[in-house]
C-alpha cells in the first residue's frame, strides 16, 4: 500500500498534505491516528497537523485539519495557505476559491509573483463575546491568570492574548499550559504572547492547543493578536505581525484577512 503526500509550509507551520479530492486516502476514523504517527519529528514525517484536502458539497474546496494529539481543529490560517497552494498547483482551484472548514466557509485569493506564492485569506469576523470563543461567563473576556492579565477572541478558533514587554523574555512551555487548561476555556485555547512595535506592528509567540508546544508561526494567532491590538487602540487597521517563522500581514475591516506566503517543502510516498 502507498500513500502519497507533501509536506508544506506557511511562515514555518509545517502540514503534512494528503490529497483526498478525487478519493478518501485515510479512512475518517483513523485520520487522527495517522496524524499523531506521522507528526512526529523522530519516528514520522514530522508536521504541526495533517491537512486532508477534498471536494466540498457547499464550497470549492474542504480542508480538515488533525492534530498530534489526534485532535480536529476547527481550521488553520496557515494551513490553509498551503491547502491553497497545494489545490492551485493541482489545477483544482484558481485565482480564488472558497473552502469548509469547521469555522465556516472561508475566501481565498492567491497566486505566484515570479516565483513565490502568497495567499490572502478571509476568515471570520473576530468574536470577543465569551459565548463565541467558548469561555466561561458573559461579556467580553478578561481575566487574571496567574501574573498575566488575558484576553480572548475566536478567530476561527479560540485564543487568549497576552500583551507583555518583551516575548523573548517569556519562558512559553512552562506559563502557556496553565492558561490553554483554563478552567475558563471549555475547549482550551491557543495562547498567543504579544510585544508592541513601532507603528503599526507586533510581535507574536504562540503555544498552539493540539500541537501542545509553541509553533513557528500560527495565522489564527497573529489575526487574533492583531485583532485585539485593534481593539484596545493599541494599533490601526492593517497589522504587520512578526512570527518566528516570518511575517504576516492582517487587514481588519469589520472581519479580518491575513496575507501571506506558502511553500511545498517535499513530495513523498509512505509505504507499507
Amino acid at each position: 500500500m502507498e500513500i502519497p503526500f507533501t509536506k508544506m509550509q506557511g511562515n514555518g507551520n509545517d502540514f503534512v498534505v494528503i490529497d483526498e479530492f478525487e478519493k478518501t486516502v485515510i479512512p475518517d476514523e483513523m485520520k487522527g491516528q495517522f496524524a499523531a504517527i506521522y507528526c512526529d519529528r523522530r519516528f514520522g514525517i514530522g508536521a504541526d497537523g495533517v491537512i486532508y484536502l477534498s471536494k466540498s458539497g457547499k464550497s470549492d474546496l474542504k480542508m480538515r485539519i488533525l492534530q498530534p494529539d489526534e485532535s480536529e481543529a476547527e481550521m488553520c490560517g496557515n494551513g490553509i495557505r498551503c491547502l491553497a497552494k497545494f489545490a492551485f498547483d493541482a489545477k483544482y482551484a484558481k485565482e480564488s476559491c472558497t473552502v469548509e472548514t469547521m469555522a465556516g466557509e472561508v475566501g481565498v485569493a492567491m497566486g505566484y509573483k515570479e516565483d513565490e506564492f502568497s495567499a490572502t485569506i478571509t476568515l471570520p469576523a473576530p468574536k470577543f463575546d465569551r459565548k463565541d470563543i467558548p469561555a466561561v461567563g458573559a461579556g467580553e473576556y478578561k481575566e487574571k491568570i496567574g501574573e498575566y492579565e488575558v484576553y480572548a477572541v475566536n478567530t476561527g478558533v479560540p485564543h487568549a492574548v497576552i500583551f507583555v514587554d518583551a516575548v523573548e523574555s517569556v519562558d512559553i512551555a512552562a506559563v502557556a499550559p496553565a492558561i490553554r487548561h483554563h478552567a475558563s476555556f471549555p475547549q482550551g485555547a491557543n495562547v498567543n504572547f504579544v510585544q508592541r512595535g513601532t507603528g503599526d506592528t507586533i510581535t507574536v509567540r504562540t503555544f498552539e492547543r493540539g500541537v501542545e508546544a509553541e509553533t513557528l508561526s500560527c495565522g489564527t494567532g497573529a489575526t487574533a493578536s492583531a485583532a485585539m491590538a485593534h481593539k484596545l487602540g493599541l494599533a490601526g487597521t492593517t497589522v504587520q505581525v512578526e512570527t518566528k517563522g516570518g511575517p504576516l500581514t492582517i487587514t481588519l475591516n469589520g472581519g479580518a484577512k491575513m496575507e501571506g506566503p506558502a511553500t511545498t517543502v517535499f513530495a513523498g510516498v509512505i509505504t507499507f
